[in-house]
């Protein structure tokens, strides 16, 4: 194992960051952390995860050691009638994941297919896209502590799964590598294909029976529209959150804004879609210099070749300003600012 020194970043971050740290290292195997710490120094500290960079914005040079997980491997680990439990390592990237489960007749997380980034990250933001959230499979974690190497299982409940977060973007943030998932998946799929447009996609695609794979290509379709690649466009996906507001929020705005588009939930509260209200405050297709908001999903911000991150962090803020001045509402980011 070898602890680089003064590293580029650049190809560790989908928005193309051209950023350094002061130290980086690269995790193969379940065991290469222990070796790390075995001669770690001081001056190495703090230590950060990143797993594909794609909900990272480096807003400077990181001083400390990036430690990437690269840890590979998908594995059935036990069957049911009608179910099967599937653990995968961090490093895996999650489409590879997702690809694997639909091949083999797994339901679960078709709807999740084409989001970018690894394994690893999937419980710390809790992905979710199209009606369907990490946390609806997820049955346990093996993580590791930074600081003092131990090992730990995390059940559903110590995740603490919200929307978009977990423990481990608030109080144990920054202080776990999460080395494998394990989720329960069906034999016998339910297909969640109201939300968003799958349903008009797989009948533009002549679907009238649907199956894993026609949801995972109507998924991919629907995102290649909406989303630019990273290897075209440096972007995170989507920058900020959806925010729930109450029902009376949503009559009031609604009475103000009726082509405001929201998504009912089960409490009663209403999931307000961010992306139409930064597209009704006018940034949609803004540029300014190397950095703007994506012509075709107002949510993502990109780097169109050498924005910097301290560049793309201040027209987030000058979106949500607007935003709240318009609505009264702040947006929340995605994308985690180092």
């Amino acid at each position: 194992m070898k602890i680089f020194e003064d590293y580029s970043l650049k190809e560790f971050n989908t928005f193309g960051l051209d950023v350094k740290s002061s130290h980086f290292v690269e995790l193969l195997h379940k065991d290469d952390f222990q070796v790390f710490l075995s001669f770690a120094k001081p001056g190495h500290k703090p230590y950060l995860v990143i797993g594909g960079g794609s909900n990272v914005l480096f807003v400077q040079d990181f001083q400390g050691t990036i430690i990437k997980i690269n840890i590979k491997g998908i594995e059935v680990i036990e069957q049911e009638e009608n179910l099967v439990y599937v653990k995968a390592y961090g490093g895996e990237i999650w489409d590879d994941l997702v690809r694997f489960c639909v091949e083999n007749g797994y339901g679960g997380i078709e709807n999740l297919s084409s989001i970018p980034g690894n394994v690893g990250a999937a419980p710390i933001q809790n992905i979710g896209a199209y009606g369907v959230e990490f946390k609806d499979v997820f049955v346990e974690l093996e993580a590791i502590a930074l600081e003092t190497g131990e090992r730990k299982i995390f059940t559903q409940k110590e995740c603490n799964f919200g929307y978009r977060t977990s423990i481990f973007k608030k109080e144990l943030k920054n202080q776990y590598l999460i080395v494998s998932v394990t989720m329960r998946l069906s034999r016998i799929p339910v297909f969640n294909t109201s939300y968003g447009s799958i349903e008009k996609e797989l009948a533009d695609m002549a679907i009238m029976d649907p199956c894993l794979k026609a949801i995972r290509e109507a998924v991919i379709n629907i995102r290649n529209r909406k989303l630019p690649g990273p290897e075209v466009l440096g972007n995170a996906g989507s920058f900020f959150k959806n925010p729930l507001v109450s029902h009376a929020m949503y009559e009031n705005l609604k009475e103000r804004f009726p082509g405001i588009i929201s998504f009912e939930q089960s409490d009663g509260s209403h999931k307000l879609a961010a992306g139409w209200m930064i597209e009704f405050c006018g940034w949609k297709g803004f540029r300014r210099g190397d950095v703007g908001v994506y012509d075709q999903q107002a949510l993502v911000l990109v780097n169109y070749g050498h924005a910097t991150g301290k560049e793309i962090m201040e027209l987030a803020k000058e979106i949500n300003e607007s935003v709240f001045n318009m609505f009264g509402i702040a947006l929340e980011m995605e994308v985690n600012a180092v």
